[in-house]
């Protein structure tokens, strides 16, 4: 059993992308709009941000209020949107209720759409058209499992979850890759037959331990994108010491593809930078 070690990869991602900063003119420039006060999304917001000023890059946390109305937060969206200053901008997610999260990702500016998911960059995406920025957790797996070669071509590839921001760009991905892929998700009936049938699986669901050893077959890679805590402890998607037993690689957690999904988005930072310098 192999170990896709996203820690790895992403530092020397991190490297590579903070060389390239260094022979900018001026750093480029990231914006994070979070709102609310959950402690995860801050926790998160914080290593985005010590990362992102670790290669170089001015990196500027916006915080709003939980009691926040939409359309306080679309006007801040839209003026960083506009503001020449910010060369990329993300929300993060997710926003808390009521909030619509589509309108006000839709008004982020598809050139500064660090995240990727506006719908220009996500149609672009599924029209094959190289350039797309693509959403960073997608884009982090695919780049593990190239690191260590795993082929895909003609391979039962099955994700479990489908939203805009994991799911749903994955199979995008793995169909251009040549796999064979199959999208579970909660109203999935018998979700054995789908796993035990796959080369590769993906779990994206933020259900502590959903993937057991029954589900998994023999030889598989499998990668573990959930997060989430049981009894204080941070747990993924995969109940890991069952299932790493069977599988040819897995992806530990943490360690796999959190380190990973940062660093590809500050790779789509250095990418808007260019096209907005």
């Amino acid at each position: 059993m192999v170990l896709l070690d996203g820690r790895s990869l992403s530092a020397e991602i991190l490297t590579d992308l903070k060389n390239q900063v260094a022979g900018f003119k001026t750093k480029p420039s990231l914006v994070i709009i979070m709102v609310g006060n959950d402690p995860s999304s801050k926790k998160y917001v914080e290593l985005k941000k010590i990362k992102a000023q670790e290669i170089g890059i001015n990196c500027q946390v916006v915080e709003l209020l939980e009691t926040s109305s939409q359309l306080d937060v679309e006007e801040v969206v839209a003026s960083y949107s506009h503001d020449p200053a910010t060369q990329a901008l993300i929300v993060q997610l997710p926003l808390p209720a009521p909030l619509n999260q589509i309108p006000i990702l839709n008004l982020i500016d598809h050139l500064k759409d660090a995240d990727g998911l506006t719908p220009l960059n996500l149609g672009k995406l599924f029209q094959k058209d190289n350039t797309a920025v693509i959403p960073a957790t997608p884009l982090g797996i695919i780049r593990l499992l190239e690191k260590y070669q795993i082929d895909l071509v003609g391979k039962n590839a099955v994700v479990i979850g489908r939203s805009a921001v994991v799911g749903l760009p994955l199979v995008a991905l793995l169909e251009q890759r040549q796999a064979t892929v199959t999208l579970c998700h909660s109203q999935t009936t018998n979700l054995q037959y789908h796993t035990k049938n796959a080369d590769l699986l993906i779990s994206a669901t933020g259900r502590p331990n959903l993937i057991t050893s029954e589900l998994i077959k023999p030889g598989a890679v499998v990668v573990d994108v959930g997060s989430g805590r049981v009894n204080g402890q941070l747990v993924g998607d995969v109940d890991y010491y069952s299932v790493a037993p069977l599988c040819s690689h897995i992806t530990p957690n943490p360690g796999g593809v959190g380190p990973m999904t940062i660093a590809c988005l500050l790779e789509n930072v250095i990418k808007l930078a260019k096209l907005n310098s």
